[in-house]
């Protein structure tokens, strides 16, 4: 049988979710505790590989069960058996054709960005953090350019693997809640290090060292050395893959900072 979880966790003590050489990954944690309660080893794939640092409010994985189990034992059963900063929201079966990553119409993400002189001490590693004054509008006339169908070559990771750098974005806003701005981004895709690198470009033009106009040359050029460094992973959450409502599958959770 095949199992879709659904999981949320603090990327800061992972070396990201892809399983690695020496272990510490989201998907060692998780897949040895998938051993623990069926007995046996269990492969899982999933939804959207994170980097280190960054956390998800709905990862969603999936696996073929060797044995059977009861539902609760692939949610609380787990649990007890992973790190105390994952934790597994939800299990359902889904049909064989399902796979959490290629079933995915979409993907969500969410930068939240503290802003204020003084760095985060509660919110650390929760939170991406610049320190002077940002412009709102600024930042949201140019995150609108990013709408559409773009070659995002200009915030690709030297290292990404996507056969394509096309994507389609969906979304790209930018609210300000009390000292906090929320990039949310929606896309068919993503490439590596793209939202992060988006974020350090808006950041760049909120506090006016360019224009927004910036934004649409930069998807001209296609030129990653031309726009903005890397943002901190500190602030990045993965809100979810999207899938057609055949699947059943539950919502993403809130992430806590729409308040």
């Amino acid at each position: 049988m095949r199992i879709a979880l659904g999981l949320e966790y603090h990327g800061g003590a992972f070396r990201g979710w892809q399983s690695q050489a020496g272990g510490g990954t989201v998907q060692d944690a998780l897949e040895a505790a998938l051993a623990v309660i069926a007995g046996q080893p269990v492969g899982t794939l999933c939804a959207g590989r994170t980097d280190a640092g960054v956390h998800a409010t709905q990862q969603v994985a999936h696996f073929d069960a060797p044995v059977e189990r009861p539902l609760d034992a692939w949610v609380r059963g787990v649990n007890t058996h992973l790190p105390e900063n994952v934790a597994v929201r939800w299990a359902q079966p889904v049909g064989d054709d399902f796979h959490a990553r290629f079933s995915a119409s979409g993907r969500r993400y969410r930068y939240v960005l503290l802003n204020r002189p003084q760095r985060p001490g509660l919110w650390q590693g929760r939170v991406g953090w610049f320190h002077a004054p940002l412009d709102l509008s600024a930042m949201q006339a140019a995150a609108a350019l990013l709408s559409g169908e773009h070659d995002f070559s200009a915030f690709r990771a030297a290292g990404c693997q996507a056969k394509s750098p096309v994507k389609q974005m969906r979304e790209a806003t930018v609210r300000q809640r009390g000292a906090c701005f929320l990039f949310d981004f929606e896309a068919s895709a993503f490439l590596h290090h793209m939202v992060r690198n988006l974020v350090g470009t808006l950041v760049c033009i909120g506090k006016g060292a360019r224009e927004p106009a910036w934004i649409g040359e930069l998807l001209r050029l296609q030129d990653r050395r031309l726009a903005a460094p890397t943002f901190s992973p500190d602030g990045l959450y993965f809100r979810g893959p999207l899938y057609e409502p055949r699947w059943g599958l539950p919502e993403a959770a809130d992430d806590g900072f729409d308040g």
